[in-house]
């Protein structure tokens, strides 16, 4: 195989739009003098999420521009205290769970000084006026009107660097997971609902997560290229992060930075975390993959799934590494009315475990063992996290071998983690942190605390039915042959009728033509080193997918055919493919 082929910065190639875009401080600025106006009073809005560098944007940008008056959205914001009060719900004590917010954002603006700002504005005759910052475009919508954005990814980069607090407080120094939970809760859902109008009319969007290297991109353009992203198969781009538990494998196979002491996890398709790349002409503009979902839901994930989950993209793939490194933390995941009730999230992280590769002796931990009193078990977790002694995971936890091409399926409630020597797809709902541990095998996290245990949550959720045989009955390699053809099978291989997701597998040495059927398609390519995606009608450029890469097929896409290709010529080949049921 050549796994080294994995590609790690996909692109999108926009048509038409090849001058639309423009990369530095200095044409940034050449590109909006052209289009303001400078003989009357003219009002540039630039909005921006949180976590741009608005020190940065003033210097570099705004004052090159010689306005007249200036004004930072900031300066009409309420107060650090006065925005802890208003959250203070959200927030929670606790490091990682918060509640999802509700709130809009002229909620943390003080109207006031809203409008004192407005009338600041009002009184200029002529000139240029600038006003810039998160919620800008509540003091003007602005005769031009230009979007900073940012990825979440980068976020959480500055966040570990400790160049970046939480918006409107000074905590740079606060603790890592609180400040994630805090954007994860709270921050991103806000000016997730205040960017999407903006995004629809924007005349530019500016990217700014390479500070050296910013870019921008016309309104039209960015529009124009989302669109086409729905029309095609398309890649996110995927983000490694370390862990303690991380293994060796992706270092390995991805040609990943050496220097790291391991590779946790791969975020290869959860569109609200990962970045997606338009390539105009020249220029490559990075956004927040969350944009295409936020701007074109219908035709990315169609009808059905629109109506049910809104603007969310609902199916998650990522990697876990485990070669060369520990079991993952015994955990459980929410059931959907605790993750409701307690959360606000209307859906909850059922899962399943789908083994690319697995040394051997490797086990997958799954279900509790018939017979066991549940409550025994639960005080021998509590035990265990008093650091009076290890949990007995032998006495009360189900271990099934994992080879390469298993599927352990795991619905929320069921009590489960990878044991190490496993490279883990893991196909899940998208809800991301609603992850209870029970029991970290006594280890600390690499920022040197413990990791956060969550018994009392898990002990709400366990479902004690999934005992020995229930689970070997209903989650362990539940293969089911679906149909065939001259060199091709369809498997269905899950998940389970609590779970909201359907998985088949394909094998081929000949091409093997699919269909959306009007619902968004997410695949990997399981087995074989390279496949070529294509319209059997010419209606998208063809496509090449590489080992262990996950693309989507958006809903509008129809019908689409996946062959053999390249180092895969020869070869058998296996897709995995996961949808919303119906």
């Amino acid at each position: 195989m050549h796994p080294a082929s994995y590609d790690k910065y996909p692109e999108v190639r926009v048509s038409g739009f090849d001058h639309q875009a423009t990369q530095g401080w200095s044409a940034i600025k050449h590109m909006l003098d052209k289009q303001l106006t400078r003989t009357e009073k003219t009002v540039l809005v630039i909005d921006c999420y949180p976590g741009v560098q608005l020190d940065e944007l003033h210097s570099q940008l705004i004052t090159q521009l010689h306005p007249d008056l200036v004004i930072n959205a900031g300066s009409a914001r309420l107060s650090e205290q006065h925005l802890h009060d208003l959250l203070a719900y959200n927030l929670t004590d606790d490091r990682v769970f918060g509640v999802l917010s509700c709130h809009e954002l002229p909620e943390f603006f003080c109207p006031e000084k809203l409008a004192h700002a407005q009338q600041q504005v009002a009184e200029v005759n002529n000139g240029l006026v600038v006003i810039y910052g998160p919620g800008a475009a509540l003091i003007h919508q602005g005769d031009m009107l230009v979007y900073a954005d940012l990825a979440r990814w980068e976020i959480q980069q500055r966040f570990r660097r400790g160049e970046l607090g939480n918006w409107g407080v000074d905590n740079c120094d606060e603790d890592i997971l609180r400040r994630y939970k805090r954007a994860f809760f709270i921050e991103w859902r806000v000016f997730d609902r205040h960017k999407t109008p903006l995004l629809k009319r924007a005349d530019f969007l500016l990217d700014t997560n390479n500070p050296e290297q910013p870019a921008m991109v016309s309104g039209e353009a960015l529009r124009h290229g989302l669109q086409q992203t729905t029309q095609q198969p398309f890649r996110v781009v995927p983000f490694f992060d370390p862990g303690v538990w991380g293994g060796q494998w992706m270092k390995d196979k991805f040609n990943l930075d050496p220097s790291k002491p391991n590779y946790a996890w791969c975020f290869d398709c959860v569109p609200e975390e990962n970045s997606l790349l338009l390539r105009f002409g020249d220029v490559r503009i990075e956004i927040p993959s969350q944009d295409l979902v936020l701007l074109y839901p219908r035709p990315l994930l169609g009808e059905r799934v629109h109506a049910r989950f809104g603007a969310e993209f609902p199916i998650r793939f990522d990697f876990l590494d485990t070669i060369g490194g520990q079991n993952l933390s015994f955990q459980v995941h929410p059931i959907t009315e605790y993750i409701q009730q307690h959360f606000g999230m209307h859906y909850t992280q059922d899962e399943s475990y789908y083994l690319l590769e697995a040394e051997p002796g490797a086990e997958v931990y799954l279900g509790t063992k018939t017979g066991i009193d549940p409550q025994e078990m639960l005080d021998d977790l509590a035990a265990a996290q008093r650091g009076e002694k290890a949990f007995d995971d032998e006495k009360f936890v189900n271990r099934f071998p994992a080879r390469k091409h298993d599927h352990f399926l795991i619905p929320a409630g069921t009590v489960h983690c990878s044991g190490s020597g496993a490279m883990v797809l893991e196909i899940s709902a998208t809800p991301y942190i609603f992850t209870f541990k029970l029991w970290d095998w006594g280890r600390l996290g690499l920022d040197g605390l413990p990791r956060p245990v969550h018994l009392e949550h898990g002990a709400q959720v366990i479902d004690w039915q999934r005992d020995t045989q229930w689970v070997t009955e209903h989650l362990v390699n539940h293969f089911e042959p679906i149909a065939e053809g001259d060199g091709w099978r369809e498997e269905r291989t899950g998940l389970h009728e609590r779970e909201f997701i359907e998985t088949r597998r394909h094998w081929f040495t000949q091409p093997v033509t699919h269909h959306t059927n009007g619902g968004v398609n997410v695949l990997n390519l399981v087995e074989g080193d390279e496949a070529l995606v294509d319209s059997p009608s010419g209606a998208f450029e063809p496509f090449v997918v590489h080992y262990a890469e996950t693309f989507i097929i958006p809903a509008a896409v129809g019908e689409y055919r996946i062959s053999p290709y390249g180092h895969g010529a020869h070869q058998q080949l296996a897709t995995m493919k996961a949808w919303v049921r119906g």
